[in-house]
């Protein structure tokens, strides 16, 4: 008897985001490509009638049935049969762009049920579309996104944000090119408090973890410098001497090949030319501008440090495409495979 290869493949919950934004149809448009469903088993986790619109607004082929677990929806699951794993209460009427506590709430309990489902080993990984910051707030629930969301859920402290390119597009690194955040979701004026020679060096652990489960053998990390050109020799700043060269020095003497501080101007050209498979950015806007102008839609959101496997898309709610079908879709594609290479990768490894 033959094996059943789609059951092998591993099982993904997808939430939706805020039903106000592009989350539902960038979902509900990926679901007849063959590329989803021959790299997992997805369950969509959120309000069923918000998805069910969303696929009649994108005319996606088959069924859309409620069920009422993930096992069941795994079992049916298919380019033409598309369940739905309600989460919390109806969200009813929404408006396109608006930033409800209805919106932010039916986003948070999609993740935290999905997160409980990958903790309990009910799904191999999670997959989510953006949410509302604003909506979060609004209802409630006082997270900067859903990075640190999701640390809390998992109980960890160690955790970071990486924006990585697939091979496919980073096609200089054989292994994708990956960008971690020492500080996230913040003010650029609290950065220089916030960075310390400890949370950088861990950030740098986390990178190389990272690209290794990626399947790079021996990650090359680019370390970014803070200020202009590295600092100009203490012109500019001390943090490069002060925290960034003793924080690369004890990723070094842990076996870590890092390399900085660099001045990032520069740094992301190099890892671009294949000279590294990972940069450290010092914060938000210094590794998201640099990636996202290299290709906005293949990038991938994953978070680094959880007992879990979460990515997402790179790109936020869009409320001004909200729910008029021309959301783009290809960044769901990208984050969905690297979800599934992860989630393979570990079961492989058994780093569970």
């Amino acid at each position: 008897m033959m094996p059943n290869l789609a059951s092998q493949l591993p099982t993904i919950a997808m939430t939706m985001g805020d039903p106000s934004g592009v989350g539902p149809e960038v979902v509900a448009a990926v679901w007849n490509d063959l590329r989803l469903h021959g790299c997992c088993r997805p369950v969509v986790m959120g309000d069923p009638e918000i998805f069910r619109r969303a696929c009649e607004l994108r005319g996606v082929k088959g069924e859309t049935p409620t069920v009422g677990s993930l096992a069941e929806g795994f079992a049916m699951t298919g380019p033409n049969v598309a369940p739905c794993l309600p989460c919390g209460e109806p969200v009813g009427k929404l408006t396109p762009g608006e930033v409800t506590s209805a919106g932010g709430e039916a986003a948070y309990q999609a993740v935290v049920l999905a997160c409980k489902a990958a903790l309990a080993e009910e799904c191999d990984a999670i997959v989510t579309a953006p949410l509302s910051k604003a909506a979060l707030h609004v209802a409630g629930r006082h997270y900067p996104g859903h990075t640190e969301l999701l640390a809390e859920l998992c109980g960890v402290d160690d955790f970071a944000m990486m924006l990585y390119l697939p091979p496919e597009t980073a096609n200089r690194n054989p292994f994708g090119l990956g960008v971690v955040h020492v500080t996230l979701h913040t003010s650029l004026r609290s950065v220089f408090e916030l960075l310390s020679i400890e949370g950088i060096a861990a950030k740098c652990a986390l990178a190389d973890c990272a690209l290794r489960n990626f399947g790079c053998p021996a990650p090359r990390i680019g370390v970014a410098a803070l200020n202009p050109h590295a600092g100009e020799g203490g012109l500019f700043g001390d943090e490069e001497a002060r925290l960034i060269a003793p924080a690369v020095a004890q990723a070094r003497a842990a076996g870590i090949n890092a390399v900085g501080p660099l001045p990032v101007d520069t740094l992301m050209v190099r890892a671009t030319q294949g000279e590294f498979d990972a940069v450290v950015a010092m914060y938000h806007d210094q590794g998201h501008i640099a990636l996202k102008l290299l290709a906005m839609h293949s990038a991938v959101n994953v978070t680094l440090g959880l007992p879990i496997v979460r990515t997402s898309v790179a790109h936020g709610t869009a409320a001004d495409l909200a729910w008029k079908g021309v959301a783009e879709t290809s960044g769901m594609i990208a984050a969905t495979q690297a979800a599934a290479r992860l989630a393979a990768e570990m079961k492989r490894t058994s780093v569970r």
